[in-house]
């Protein structure tokens, strides 16, 4: 088996960062909650977001990485905060919502990002747990984010609410059946969700990504190189060529290529889009 090659600025989860300059999207003044927010897209997100004038709460379950996340966006206190919590956790999901709004206000925009792989395998090799473990992170985490703090959003009659779910949402993989189903209800919750409180201002819309570089697809292809005794790049190259074919630029997606459509739909720009579904696959879902 070839030693574990170390992946390439290519490959890397956190590509050299292009400077920011502010799109114009009217968020000065709002406060910003994401979730899954120490690495890939819900960084990437948090990053944008400061840089268009809002204040932004980060939440994962890890307080070191947390911290260390936050640090790198390099914003004040009075701007950014970052709370560690385990969404799988209904009393940690409460200290959230006490936590948060003190010191920033009640967030008005909600970007839910956390989420894990899951349980693999073929679907008779995974067990109970298995299930309940992916679902309980993956899907009834995104319920009990929102349950927490829509109803500030209600009272202030605007808030914005991007669920993060994935292409497996649509075209499921046999080995990640959990994952796919999780992914499935995120956007089935996300069109309820839209057609119950739009009413009242509150507009909630998915983003559905495919094989970002991510700490959480760097995982997956880093087992793949030692598995097939190949470099991470090779192991990429073959993904892409026999597991997402459709994928027609031919790489992994770059974090921020997802956050900009993000900041796009918590924005004053994205007043009339509601209960939508933006894939950033590369073509990833083979249909229409």
């Amino acid at each position: 088996m070839a030693a574990r090659t170390p992946l390439s600025p290519a490959a890397r989860a956190e590509p050299v960062l292009p400077t920011v300059a502010g799109m114009d999207l009217g968020l000065t003044g709002h406060t910003a909650l994401i979730t899954g927010a120490d690495s890939g897209i819900g960084w990437h997100t948090a990053r944008l977001l400061l840089a268009e004038g809002a204040r932004v709460a980060l939440t994962d379950v890890g307080a070191g990485r947390l911290q260390e996340a936050a640090e790198r966006l390099g914003a004040g206190e009075d701007r950014l905060v970052a709370v560690a919590a385990d969404l799988t956790d209904p009393d940690a999901v409460q200290r959230l919502q006490r936590e948060v709004p003190p010191r920033l206000g009640d967030p008005d925009v909600l970007v839910h990002c956390a989420g894990v792989t899951g349980a693999q395998g073929l679907f008779h090799e995974i067990d109970e747990d298995g299930w309940r473990s992916t679902l309980d992170t993956d899907f009834l985490a995104a319920v009990r984010v929102v349950r927490a703090f829509l109803d500030p959003m209600r009272a202030k009659g605007w808030g914005r609410i991007v669920l993060v779910a994935s292409e497996d949402a649509q075209q499921p993989y046999v080995d990640e059946l959990p994952y796919s189903a999780a992914k499935a209800a995120l956007l089935n919750l996300t069109k309820g969700l839209s057609k119950t409180y739009a009413s009242e201002g509150v507009l909630v819309n998915a983003v559905s990504p495919a094989f970002i570089a991510t700490p959480m697809t760097d995982a997956v292809m880093e087992e793949r190189a030692q598995q097939d005794g190949t470099s991470v790049e090779q192991a990429i190259s073959t993904f892409l060529d026999e597991d997402r074919p459709f994928m027609e630029l031919k790489r992994r997606g770059d974090p921020d290529e997802v956050a900009s459509v993000i900041a796009f739909l918590v924005s004053e720009r994205a007043s009339f889009v509601n209960g939508s579904n933006y894939r950033v696959d590369s073509g990833s879902v083979a249909t229409i």
